[in-house]
């Protein structure tokens, strides 16, 4: 650890206990249970900064990363609901079993592990773009890079997704062919 970072993980290590109880606090009235890890993840954030951060309103950038983090877990959490939603409304000759409802919540928490491999950009690119529908310009937009980034994120994470698909593909038991 070079002096550099020492001196950015001191500055983090007090911003910490400075502010993670009012960081809390804040989070708590929009999202309950769990804003201590949000709050702690947004200091892990500015500790991963690649370059140390000059932090002259630290309650401004902690708000703005902990409000990212908070829009993540709602989206998570309406993609999660969407999904609930699409299997209740199925009708109940073909609803799936209780073994492809295990498989299914399986490849859904694989899926989630996969995309939470890849950067925050690259994730939030294609979480805009498949969950809340929007276009290229507008997450370019949203998260203030280029439309080029948007093409290069969305091609690196459908190329993520297609290579869980192909391995979840490989881990699935062969049909049983003895139903004669």
């Amino acid at each position: 650890m070079s002096g550099i970072d020492r001196s950015h993980h001191y500055v983090i290590s007090r911003l910490f206990r400075t502010h993670y109880s009012w960081l809390c606090a804040r989070l708590r009235q929009h999202v309950g249970c769990g804003c201590e890890d949000i709050a702690a993840e947004a200091f892990v954030q500015l500790l991963e900064a690649p370059k140390p951060l000059a932090i002259r309103e630290p309650r401004a950038l902690l708000t703005t990363i902990a409000r990212r983090l908070v829009y993540q877990l709602w989206r998570r959490r309406d993609l999660e609901r969407q999904h609930l939603d699409q299997l209740l409304q199925v009708d109940q000759p073909s609803s799936p079993s209780p073994e492809e409802l295990v498989q299914l919540t399986q490849a859904l928490q694989g899926l989630d592990h996969t995309l939470a491999r890849l950067p925050d950009n690259v994730r939030a690119t294609f979480l805009l773009s498949r969950v809340d529908g929007l276009t290229y310009p507008q997450i370019a937009a949203e998260l203030g890079i280029s439309l080029r980034s948007v093409s290069v994120y969305m091609t690196r994470s459908e190329a993520l997704c297609i290579r869980h698909s192909a391995n979840q593909s490989l881990n699935r038991p062969l049909p049983n062919k003895r139903s004669a």
